[in-house]
């Protein structure tokens, strides 16, 4: 699907609302249909309308979204997944073979760690931790079989920052690519393609989606080979986004800009309170000027995000306690929806990674922060951290 108004000329609100949504040629409804079918006529043997064929290999709502992403992304292809893990499954299985490393961040996602230490390990594929902020220590770490460097920023749950610039001359100079788990950002916040990036990983879940009800990931490239290479594993691996999910993120995607302002307004509040709370010890919030990552972050995003994790002086009990306590912070993983939400990664999101390089403070907590009143939330959290 094309649409007119996709060109580079207008600004990213625009293209977030109008790129693959085209008017229905027949109806002409203004939103892309849910185009809920498996298979197509074909006009005799091979006379495909549009290329669609059966809709693992491509569907129209999917294609839309596609469109979408890689307009926003500033990429030249875009693939839709049933989930974030499923896109970073394709990816590693499109760069790599048996024997082939990857360095990976010192603070990534459980889920993403796991998928390297229990999945891919298994079949031959070798990684290695650095610390992603620190450029010279990710380039000590690469050796003669480094295919990729994998990072995110700002990482999870430790709100780390890396410099997509200074990593991608490292993997330039390397000869291996760069990916960047951009879904703490959203595209609104940074734009890891221009600044070098081959690969930007998203799960649409979280901030594209925006309102916690559809499960869904992307990759986005600049390369239009490897983007043929990656769009032949997703047809020959399967999982791709259903018509519906695409739909819902579709959706999502219009006010992307407008929800990451109120996220952002909201946690930047929360991150000022709690760095003055007596129960706070530390504040994890790339916003702060104290933060190691502050300066490399003002560089490359447009803002700092809508994430916000703290440690709470009195230890895991204590931790644990507060997002028990919380009631208008809801007690649950994931993020990026409208609601704000809490959790303790050491038990909840990031419980694949205790015992590994990657383990997080137990006494650490991570909040996703919505776009309620900011008082409301200021308020909620500072009941949560009174002592009885």
């Amino acid at each position: 699907m094309t649409h007119e108004h996709t060109g580079d000329t207008f600004h990213f609100e625009t293209r977030a609302i109008h790129a693959g949504n085209t008017a229905d040629p027949a109806t002409g409804a203004v939103v892309p249909p849910i185009y809920q079918v498996s298979t197509y006529k074909q006009d005799g043997v091979g006379g495909l309308r549009g290329g669609y064929e059966y809709s693992r290999s491509a569907n129209p709502t999917r294609s839309a979204l596609e469109e979408n992403l890689a307009a926003i992304e500033g990429g030249t292809r875009a693939l839709a997944f049933a989930s974030g893990l499923a896109a970073e499954d394709c990816l590693l299985r499109t760069l790599l073979s048996p024997g082939d490393h990857v360095v990976i961040p010192n603070d990534a996602y459980g889920g993403t760690f796991r998928l390297f230490a229990k999945v891919a390990s298994r079949w031959g594929v070798e990684w290695s931790v650095a610390n992603s902020s620190d450029a010279e220590a990710v380039r000590a770490a690469l050796t003669p079989r480094t295919k990729a460097i994998w990072v995110e920023t700002p990482s999870n749950p430790l709100l780390g920052i890396s410099d997509i610039a200074a990593l991608s001359g490292v993997a330039r100079s390397a000869g291996v690519r760069l990916v960047v788990d951009n879904t703490f950002a959203s595209p609104y916040l940074q734009q890891p393609l221009a600044l070098g990036a081959d690969v930007v990983v998203h799960s649409t879940t979280k901030y594209m989606g925006g309102h916690s009800d559809v499960v869904g990931g992307a990759l986005i490239v600049a390369d239009a080979g490897l983007g043929d290479e990656l769009a032949f594993h997703q047809n020959a691996m399967g999982a791709i986004a259903g018509p519906f999910d695409a739909w819902l993120v579709l959706r999502g995607v219009k006010t992307l800009a407008v929800r990451m302002d109120r996220h952002c307004e909201n946690a930047a509040r929360i991150a000022d309170m709690l760095t003055n709370h007596p129960r706070v010890s530390h504040v994890l919030y790339p916003g702060l000027p104290d933060h190691p990552g502050h300066e490399v972050a003002a560089k490359q995003m447009k803002a700092f995000g809508g994430m916000v994790s703290f440690r709470v002086a009195d230890g895991e009990a204590a931790a644990v306690a507060v997002c028990d306590r919380a009631r208008l912070f809801t007690l649950g993983e994931s993020l990026g929806g409208v609601e704000s939400l809490i959790e303790h990664p050491g038990r909840m999101t990031h419980a694949s990674a205790a015992g590994s390089p990657l383990e997080v403070p137990s006494d650490l907590v991570r909040l996703s922060v919505g776009i309620e009143s900011g008082d409301d939330l200021l308020e909620d959290l500072k009941q949560a951290l009174a002592r009885d």
